[in-house]
């Protein structure tokens, strides 16, 4: 599993270390002036976090204040640009002489993208975000050359599905019902295509700027796309690239086992954001202080059983068992089936 320290803006009021916080305000205008340079404007960076690998694994750094090979950094930035207007900006900071990718990396988001558009251009305009632009930049910064990698993709101000649920109250039981729906329909278009997501999770789900109204219920709700791709697999390779891990919240239970992500693992974690949907709660949590967090994560989606709905949701329940079965086999074994039983609803 990889670790970060993270610093977000100021609005966050979230600790954060002392020595990431100088390195950041070293390396953060180098970022800005690269920017700039390609005519970005109005630049906010919103998130920066920093990896340290050490072995071959990834550990957080929580006190060396100065740069190694094996240290890298990204981050998230909001932008204006003339010819692509508001846009979200993530990118990844590391030495140019560390020849060693850390996974998962940014450049294999950008050629997963890539791939995807070029192999299925029509189909995935309405699964994920457009590509707008990509770079590698030579930066000089933390008293050495850097590589810049960049990713460009257009700035919805809705922000994500984690954002929405954050007002839960507040939605109605039609809107929670076309929420489901509609995420059920992006994962099963990704599959369709031949694709894994393998890191699927509200705060991945945009809410685009344009919205829909549904006659049956007189609802209206925003069309929702993926994102986030740095995990994203072919299903026809699940061996291809070694990228173990996600996030823990959300992780099934082979995968815990050491199993590879299958079309099942990614129902797994439909099922989790889906009861996360309806009641505003993940079925399972443990203690944020926990010292053992990923055996406590491990405990829970291995051995606790699926809590059951409030009353009010009693109608979904036999959805949720099968998403979130133990056993692989008892799973649902398509999303397609998923959204037949949605649909009967």
């Amino acid at each position: 599993m990889m670790r970060d320290n993270t610093v977000k803006n100021s609005a966050s009021n979230l600790p954060i270390t002392q020595a990431l916080k100088v390195q950041s305000g070293q390396l953060l205008p180098a970022i800005t002036q690269a920017l700039s340079e390609r005519a970005y404007s109005k630049i906010v960076h919103q998130r920066i976090s920093q990896q340290y690998r050490e072995g071959g694994t990834e550990q957080t750094q929580e006190s060396n204040t100065h740069i190694t090979k094996q240290s890298s950094y990204q981050g998230l930035t909001r932008a204006r640009h003339l010819k692509y207007g508001n846009v979200m900006i993530k990118w990844k900071l590391r030495a140019t002489s560390d020849k060693l990718q850390s996974a998962p990396d940014l450049t294999h988001e950008i050629s997963m993208l890539q791939a995807l558009y070029t192999s299925q251009k029509t189909q995935v305009s309405s699964i994920t975000p457009p590509l707008l632009a990509y770079y590698n930049v030579e930066v000089d910064t933390l008293g050495q050359s850097q590589q810049l990698t960049v990713l460009v993709m257009p700035h919805y101000k809705n922000g994500s599905l984690a954002k929405l649920l954050n007002h839960h109250v507040s939605l109605t039981h039609y809107q929670k019902h076309d929420l489901i729906k509609e995420s059920a329909h992006l994962v099963c278009n990704l599959h369709n295509v031949g694709w894994l997501h393998n890191d699927i999770k509200p705060s991945n789900i945009l809410l685009s700027d344009n919205l829909t109204t549904h006659a049956d219920s007189d609802c209206i709700v925003p069309d929702l796309l993926l994102t986030d791709f740095a995990l994203v697999q072919r299903i026809d390779q699940p061996n291809a690239i070694n990228f173990s891990g996600g996030t823990p919240a959300y992780l099934a239970p082979e995968r815990w086992q050491g199993q590879i992500a299958t079309i099942q693992s990614n129902i797994y974690a439909f099922g989790i954001m889906m009861v996360e949907i309806l009641i505003g709660k993940r079925p399972f949590n443990i203690d944020p202080q926990s010292n053992q967090s990923m055996t406590d994560w491990a405990i829970q989606h291995c051995q606790q059983p699926i809590p059951k709905l409030p009353l009010e949701y009693v109608r979904y329940q036999s959805i949720v068992d099968k998403a979130l079965a133990k056993r692989v086999e008892k799973r649902y074994q398509s999303m397609e089936a998923v959204l037949l039983d949605l649909e009967k609803l």
